[in-house]
């Protein structure tokens, strides 16, 4: 009888169809009309569906596709989280977690058919496994990742501790798709590495993840820093994908005064919501200049401390005064921020609900941060180009080439090895980082300007354009003609 009733209060509803144009945008105060129109004729489908369809068997995944598709449509980032991903969220916030220790691309959409890694956490189970940067996961535990939602893919990562993960992954000049078995395992917080480049009298901190034992390990540095009196402290913010907003405004109270603004959130009027200030007394010395990697995965929180530290350093002036600049490339531009709010059948949902705005009232949602110098990353040369140099232009290349010492070249060869840990790993990647090699010309600029003629770079607009004049980076050039 209800379903009976049901039918006929559904039939006689009357259609109220639009063009695709017309669907394109409401006024925000037609919502409510418009999503009770089509909820009738969504609940009218159902209906027939379960009357006409010869198999229903999976509706429960076509109801939860269809609410994270919804959702989907609104942003790129609202999504709607189904029981197990729900839960697998709620574990992943608790401090420890279990998981595969990758860092993901933020960019990737929900038909693309692989998963991108940006980077692996320090002797995670995936960095053991020997997963690297830049492979692209194609399978989960034989699940294809085409049409598969990220948060989905990540959940399917996580699971119970010691158990374990198949992947299969694309690898840049591998033919076919190279298979992993990952055992699962507590991903530790601390996600940085620290050295200092003796040579420079340089220290550098790389940061993946905003954590509270990141806080901490950039608090100790700098105290370092301060004894030792470094030439420049470079904070590598590349691959940041964000983390803890109470992280950032930590680490930012290292650098800036308290009390300082950091960021306000405002809500879809434009109305100010919060706004969050330093709480502690800073410890960095403005004589020690930052200067801060950033690249296109540097986004969120990421974003936030480069900006918040760029415009406060703008604000001072003066020899004494915090000096920061921004290196690399224009950053993400995730400047929203997500609620969770639990829904029925055990799920919630992730919705935006309003926007970051730096101190100067400028938000880097869909904008992102401009670098001061602007270097671009170089990578190894293409297969195509290493065939040539191998074959082409080169005295080696010639029949019967006379070869003096082949002897060392052969003993050389036999004692290279392949880091085992990843901090060597690492070390061995920034010996052909150029991105890291500019700035630390900058550094050295600097500090000798700062020797020979201190009131060129006394602040840091001073510095900006004392340096642009004698360090060349990957700013257009003017170029003009010289007729004769």
């Amino acid at each position: 009888m209800r379903n009976s009733l049901l039918l006929t209060i559904l039939i006689s509803t009357t259609m109220n169809a639009k063009t695709p144009e017309e669907t394109k945008k409401i006024n925000p105060s037609d919502f409510e009309k418009v999503a009770y129109d089509w909820t009738r004729t969504f609940a009218q489908v159902m209906q027939y569906a379960s009357e006409k369809h010869y198999n229903t068997a999976y509706t429960e995944q076509a109801m939860i596709n269809a609410i994270n598709c919804f959702l989907n449509t609104l942003d790129p980032h609202s999504n709607f989280l189904d029981p197990n991903t729900y839960k697998s969220m709620i574990e992943s916030t608790s401090g420890e977690f279990f998981g595969v220790g990758i860092v993901i691309d933020n960019t990737r959409k929900q038909k693309d058919k692989f998963l991108t890694i940006v980077d692996t956490i320090p002797e995670g189970p995936a960095d053991k496994a020997g997963v690297k940067p830049l492979d692209k996961i194609m399978e989960i535990d034989g699940n294809p990742l085409e049409g598969m939602s990220t948060d989905m893919a990540t959940a399917k990562l996580k699971g119970q501790r010691n158990t374990q993960v198949h992947v299969k992954i694309l690898r840049d000049k591998q033919q076919d798709l190279l298979p992993f078995d990952i055992v699962r395992d507590v991903v530790k917080e601390q996600n940085s590495l620290s050295f200092f480049i003796q040579d420079q009298n340089i220290a550098y901190l790389s940061l993946n993840m905003f954590t509270e034992n990141a806080v901490k390990q950039i608090e100790e540095l700098l105290n370092k820093a301060n004894k030792h009196k470094y030439k420049a402290l470079i904070l590598d913010l590349r691959n940041n994908s964000g983390g803890l907003l109470s992280a950032a405004i930590d680490i930012a109270g290292l650098f800036v005064p308290k009390g300082s603004l950091v960021v306000t959130t405002k809500d879809k009027n434009n109305n100010v919501i919060t706004g969050y200030h330093t709480t502690r007394n800073p410890i960095a010395k403005g004589s020690v200049p930052i200067f801060i990697l950033i690249n296109n995965y540097s986004a969120s929180a990421a974003e936030i401390l480069a900006g918040c530290l760029k415009m406060h350093s703008e604000s001072l002036s003066g020899d004494k005064g915090l000096k920061v600049f921004l290196v690399g490339t224009k950053t993400f531009g995730k400047g929203s921020v997500q609620e969770v709010i639990p829904v029925g059948n055990n799920s919630a949902i992730k919705i935006t609900t309003s926007l970051y705005y730096l101190p100067n009232d400028t938000t880097i949602q869909g904008v992102g941060i401009e670098p001061d110098f602007l270097v671009e990353r170089s990578f190894p040369p293409t297969e195509q180009m290493q065939w040539f140099t191998k074959f082409y232009g080169r005295e080696q290349t010639l029949n019967n080439y006379i070869q003096a010492h082949k002897a060392e070249e052969k003993e050389a060869e036999a004692k290279k090895k392949e880091p085992s840990r990843w901090s060597e790993r690492a070390k061995e990647m920034l010996q052909t980082d150029n991105q890291l090699r500019d700035t630390i010309s900058l550094a050295n600029l600097l500090a000798t300007f700062h020797e020979i003629c201190p009131a060129k770079v006394c602040d840091r607009a001073h510095a900006i354009i004392f340096l642009k004049q004698n360090h060349l980076t990957n700013d257009t050039l003017d170029i003009q003609e010289i007729k004769l």
